[in-house]
């Protein structure tokens, strides 16, 4: 677990000092809406998310600057969701990553439009060649990520989520919701790695299921800990959930029954690794990690 943790570190602030370079800045009148999207993108976190995209993208040789650049990308799509998401509008919460949110520290139409910004910039990063020569290859990153985030990936996700307050859906519903709001973008990080490194179509079936797997699991540990964890921890309120009656599997199947399954979910997702064998340590690695953390 110690090399995990230096892992996790190292490419988190790898990622960091990318996003740093990319984000915009500057003085002018349209300075407030970049001081949003740095204030929100820089303000931590777990960087799951490019993690994954980095890992799996080592799997096959892929020059760290362009795996980088994409990871960056996603985590701008990553958090242009978290920004959304926390609106009025929509979940309204006044806290993330242990700091104010981005409405509340601006103001709502701020918010919108870095979330709208950091949007459309993951596409503008994955579209330039510095992302990778390949102009195939780019196109697969933006059609992935365009699937992954859209009407048939989060924003699906988000609706049904929305809905689902008035509604008791059963697991098959509570799945799709998860599979979509969550683990699709998940999904998408683990299977842009091959997509840069130009993997089999068996390589990325397998990545594919490992991230459709873990998105799952990984649900269901914040669900866990918005149950039993503490707002110091989580550097966001919790308990939010169960008290607007949202629909989650720890709602459904219990807490222990829960994590029951996210552990069943987690030895599902690790077994797709068997084809990468030990050079994918690191991802079996994060996998346990990612349903037994604390925050």
């Amino acid at each position: 677990m110690g090399d995990l943790k230096t892992a996790l570190s190292d490419r988190a602030g790898a990622v960091e000092d990318i996003l740093q370079t990319l984000l915009p800045s500057g003085n002018g009148p349209e300075s407030r809406l970049f001081d949003a999207m740095r204030y929100s993108t820089m303000a931590g976190g777990k960087r799951l998310r490019p993690f994954l995209l980095v890992s799996a993208a080592d799997l096959f040789a892929v020059p760290r600057r362009s795996s980088l650049r994409a990871a960056a990308a996603v985590e701008m799509l990553h958090t242009y969701s978290l920004v959304h998401d926390d609106l009025p509008c929509m979940d309204d919460d006044d806290l993330r990553r242990g700091q104010p949110t981005a409405h509340v520290k601006f103001d709502e139409a701020t918010a919108v439009l870095a979330g709208d910004s950091l949007l459309t910039m993951a596409f503008e990063v994955l579209s330039d060649p510095e992302t990778d020569p390949n102009p195939a290859v780019r196109i697969d990153l933006v059609s992935g990520l365009a699937k992954a985030a859209g009407a048939q990936g989060m924003c699906g996700g988000q609706m049904i989520d929305l809905l689902a307050e008035n509604d008791e859906p059963d697991r098959e519903a509570v799945e799709r919701l998860q599979a979509l709001k969550t683990g699709a973008l998940i999904t998408f990080s683990c299977e842009a790695g091959a997509i840069l490194g130009h993997g089999s179509p068996e390589e990325r079936r397998a990545l594919r299921t490992y991230g459709d797997k873990l998105g799952l699991a990984f649900q269901i540990a914040d669900d866990l800990l918005d149950a039993e964890g503490s707002a110091e921890d989580m550097g966001k309120a919790v308990g939010k959930d169960r008290d607007a009656g949202k629909a989650t599997m720890v709602g459904l199947l219990g807490v222990e029954n829960a994590r029951e399954e996210a552990e069943r979910l987690i030895a599902d997702a690790v077994l797709q690794l068997d084809l990468f064998g030990e050079n994918a340590m690191l991802l079996r690695e994060v996998a346990t990690f990612a349903i037994r953390r604390r925050t």
